[in-house]
């Protein structure tokens, strides 16, 4: 199954049995009107939500709580979508990732991209089956920041900073420390949506982190504060075909470390 899906298509599927469309929209916006049959799925329950890394990965019980909650099922396509260009969707598809679930896709431009398209909305909230499907959690789509102060300075390994040019520079301080990690390529997360098509993916996306200096031929990891709009570029580079990985601990860890190295 494609990696990025787009209205249009997914439209032509949603009586197929076994997908599951999952949307991470604000739920003001969800209960608006939303693709029939999608369950929300509020964005807070992905981040385990403790100081001072609150964008870590819950634990086990309360993975395995959510997704037996939405009905997840090993054999079915999950495709997700939000109302703000990709971050929570991505941030819900690592989280698939990481526990081995692979069998999913990103509705490219999410809500923005079905409402533009004049797609078919409801209000009404689907029946939900809760499932039994048990949780392992498999780590090969995340380093910690002992791996990656293990890497810097190896030619081939490359981090990819997706917080804005101010917090990288360290003008704007979210945590102990300001900066970036040492060197660190920043390209802001929303750089890669195409506000032109309701912030789908942009055509050129390749061509534009190459001319960064991000691109296939380095191992890359992406972070931002909490592993939220970290999130999206890690989905953008997966649908490149990019070895890329996430740092869940993000800036709020590694800025409030005490040994962590930093560049301003």
């Amino acid at each position: 199954m494609k990696l990025i899906i787009e209205a249009e298509e997914l439209a032509t599927q949603l009586e197929r049995e076994e997908l599951l469309i999952v949307d991470l929209s604000s739920p003001h916006n969800y209960l608006n009107g939303h693709i029939p049959g999608a369950i929300h799925l509020p964005f807070q329950a992905l981040m385990a939500g403790t100081a001072p890394a609150p964008g870590k990965l819950p634990g086990i019980e309360q993975l395995t709580q959510i997704f037996q909650a939405i009905g997840l099922k090993p054999e079915q396509h999950v495709v997700a979508c939000d109302d703000e260009g990709g971050g929570w969707a991505g941030r819900f598809l690592w989280t698939l990732e990481m526990i081995g679930h692979r069998n999913y896709s990103y509705l490219n431009g999410g809500m923005l991209a079905w409402r533009g398209a004049g797609l078919p909305l409801t209000t009404e909230a689907p029946d939900i089956e809760p499932s039994d499907i048990q949780i392992t959690v498999n780590s090969t789509a995340a380093m910690d920041a002992q791996q990656i102060q293990d890497q810097l300075g190896n030619d081939e390994f490359l981090v990819w900073d997706a917080r804005s040019p101010q917090e990288y520079r360290g003008e704007r301080v979210l945590a102990m420390k300001g900066g970036h990690i040492p060197g660190a390529i920043n390209c802001e997360w929303t750089q890669l949506m195409d506000p032109q098509k309701d912030l789908r993916i942009r055509a050129d996306a390749r061509e534009f982190l190459a001319a960064l200096g991000i691109d296939s031929s380095h191992k890359i990891v992406t972070h931002c504060q909490s592993h939220h709009r970290s999130a999206f570029t890690w989905l953008v580079g997966k649908s490149l075909g990019f070895d890329i990985r996430a740092y869940p601990g993000s800036w709020s860890e590694w800025g409030n470390l005490p040994n962590t190295p930093v560049q301003q």
